[in-house]
This record gives structure tokens, sequence and C-alpha cells, in this order.
């Protein structure tokens, strides 16, 4: 079962949460701050981290952002109300997915499921909506994505991608030119139904196209179809 680091100053919350992911089989490592879940890490290695945005000392969204400087460690936040600046703000500095408090213990459980299936190598033929047979490593201008290392490198550089950017990159680049509204981005990459989450899709394509770009104002790869959502290339 995947290793969970649970980054929560509430005591009542963090007790609840970490009692319920361990009913489940996961192994829990609780911190009640954010210096000390960033003290924590390196020796629990996580497979995923569940972190509160607002935490005393460093709050969530400088805990996700050091986390992402040098680990693409899938993240949700947790968040006590559906506030949509925290939430957006929280997408933006490096988080995957996001869950409001409380939340019961089958629902933290299919989120972690769903965001730790966008690290798995895809199937050939998973990825996207593609051709029989794909060719496991492609080339798509300056970039090369390999879909069974789930490697994407530019000029020759491989780049940091976090787990709900990778997957997003495979899902769009199987379908050169083809558009998907985000809604659909939303059910294939993020596994959620619910159209007010559109949001992950926007602060998504927002982070991959600093990465993927030259310059993420015009961009080549992830482009917008105004009215309806978003294609890889033509390039």
């Amino acid at each position: 079962m995947p290793r969970v680091l649970l980054i929560e100053d509430d005591a009542a919350v963090r007790h609840g949460v970490s009692l319920a992911l361990r009913r489940r089989g996961h192994e829990v490592a609780a911190a009640a701050s954010g210096e000390e879940g960033l003290t924590t890490l390196p020796a629990f290695r996580p497979d995923i981290v569940l972190l509160d945005l607002m935490l005393p000392g460093k709050d969530g969204f400088e805990v996700c952002r050091r986390i992402r400087a040098d680990r693409q460690l899938p993240i949700i936040m947790l968040t006590a109300r559906g506030d949509d600046l925290d939430v957006v703000l929280g997408l933006e500095a490096g988080a995957d997915d996001y869950i409001v408090k409380p939340a019961r213990g089958e629902v933290l459980e299919a989120r972690i499921r769903a965001v730790l299936r966008r690290t798995a190598p895809p199937a050939l033929g998973d990825a996207g909506p593609q051709e029989p047979g794909p060719v496991p490593v492609e080339a798509h201008g300056e970039l090369v994505v390999d879909r069974a290392g789930l490697v994407v490198a530019k000029n020759g550089q491989d780049l940091a991608l976090a787990p709900s950017e990778m997957k997003l990159l495979l899902f769009l680049s199987a379908a050169p030119g083809q558009v998907f509204s985000r809604q659909q981005l939303l059910e294939h990459v993020w596994e959620h139904s619910y159209h007010g989450d559109a949001r992950l899709v926007d602060a998504c394509v927002m982070r991959l196209r600093t990465k993927i770009e030259d310059t993420p104002r015009s961009p080549r790869y992830v482009q917008t179809v105004r009215g309806f959502g978003y294609r890889f290339g033509p390039l």
C-alpha cells in the first residue's frame, strides 16, 4: 500500500485522517507543521503527500513549492473550505489535486488512488485516444516523449514534470490536433466528474506550459482553443 506523509496542524484532523488511512493498510507519517513535514520527508520516503494549506510557520503553499523544487511526488492539498483563491494558489504552487475537509476515508482513498494511477507507466494504447500500436518513444518538435519510461525531454534535457503534468501531456500528445474540453480532460486525467473542478485543468496547463514551451504566453505544444478547451499542436 502507498506510504502517506500527512502534514496537518489540527490534531483532531491529523488523528482522524491517519486512523482512516491506517485502517485501509497505509503506512502513515504525520507531521504537525510544514517544517516537521519537510524534515520527515527524506527519511520516510512517502509515495504521496497530503498537505494542509493553512499551516503555522511555513504554510502549505510554501511547503508545496519546497517539495516541488526537487521532488515530483504526488501532492494532494487539504483545505478547510472550498475557497477558490486558496485552491487555485495551491494548484499553481504545484499540487496535483485537492480535498475539502472534512473528508470521509473512502474519499481520501479514492483521490489517493486516482493521483497515484497518474504515476504508473501506461500500457500501450492507454495514455489517450491513439491509434493501435504506438511507438513508445515519440518526437514532437523539440519534445521527446517516452511513454513507457514516463520521461519527457526537451532539446536533450529531461524535464521534471509533476504526475498531473505528465499524465496531461501524455493524454494530449497521443492525439495531436484533437480538441478536448476541460470536462473531458478532468474525467480522463483526474478521474473527476464534478465540472467545478475545471480549475485543476487550467492550473495544470499553466504549469506544464512553463516547462515545455519556449514562450508560455504563446504556446506551441499545449494550445487553447477558445470556447472549447485544449489541444496538442499541431506543430
